[in-house]
Parts: C-alpha cells; sequence; structure tokens
C-alpha cells in the first residue's frame, strides 16, 4: 500500500556507553526544513547532556552556506554554552560532500577551533569519527 508520509529527516540515538549522541541524516534536506531538525536536535542534546556528536550526513550531497554560516557562529557556540562545556561535532560524510566541503574557500581544519567552545572534524570512516570523539572525551580540556 503505497504511502505519501516522508520517511523522517534525522534519526537521532544516544550511546550512552559511549556518551555520543548520533544523527543519522536519510536525505539532503531543504534549508526550510533544517529549523526544526535542529530543534530536535537542540532538545535531545540537552536532555541527555551531550556534548560529543556523530552526524552521519553520507546521505547529503551539498551544505547550505547560509546555514554553515549560522551554524558556526550561532548554533554551535549557543549549544557549548548551554551544554556547560565544549561541544564536539564529528561529521561522516560521503566522498563527494566530503570533496566539496574541503574545496571550499572558508574550510578550515580541525585545528583552526582551538579558540572556540566547538570543535568539529570530517570523516569518511565512522570508526575514525568515533575514535576522535572518545579522544575528545579524555581531554581533560574539555
Amino acid at each position: 500500500m503505497p504511502t505519501d508520509i516522508p520517511a523522517p529527516l534525522i534519526d537521532f540515538s544516544h550511546r550512552a556507553d559511549l556518551d555520543i549522541l548520533v544523527s543519522r541524516w536519510a536525505y539532503q534536506p531543504h534549508p526550510r526544513e533544517l529549523p526544526a531538525v535542529y530543534q530536535q536536535m537542540t532538545d535531545r542534546a540537552l536532555q541527555e547532556k551531550a556534548r560529543f556528536w556523530l552526524q552521519d550526513i553520507r546521505r547529503r550531497t551539498m551544505n547550505d552556506p547560509e546555514t554553515t554560516l549560522w551554524l558556526l557562529n550561532v548554533y554551535f557556540p549557543d549549544m557549548a554554552r548551554r551544554l556547560g562545556g565544549r561541544l564536539y561535532v564529528a561529521y561522516l560524510v560521503g566522498p563527494a560532500l566530503h570533496e566539496s566541503i574541503v574545496s571550499q574557500p572558508g574550510y578550515v581544519s580541525a585545528e583552526a577551533y582551538d579558540d572556540k567552545p566547538y570543535a568539529i572534524s570530517f570523516f569518511g570512516d565512522e570508526g575514525a569519527a568515533i575514535r576522535w570523539l572518545q579522544i575528545q572525551q579524555t581531554d581533560k580540556v574539555h
């Protein structure tokens, strides 16, 4: 029986054993869908007191530049403040999106976030992303 109900854009799970909030994006969102999704992300992160996030965006094909600026300048700093410590976000990306991200003129490496209340890094392998988050958890300065 066919249905017109779309699949959820994002699936959240909290890996309590790893203290990581995992968000898996199901498809490339339209920018108008993002405010509701980021509100859900905020609610879940605050509920779980999760400062270590794995964002699986392998099914996405592009980043909206306006949303990226908002994330970097407003959302991530605000979430770090609300969570009471540095926020760490590991993005799991597919090869084409990874290339698109790192070739953008404004791209900065993970080390460039040293003076920010958050840190971001991009990975093509989920195990490597989780290891990076675990290393951040053992860092005494977060």
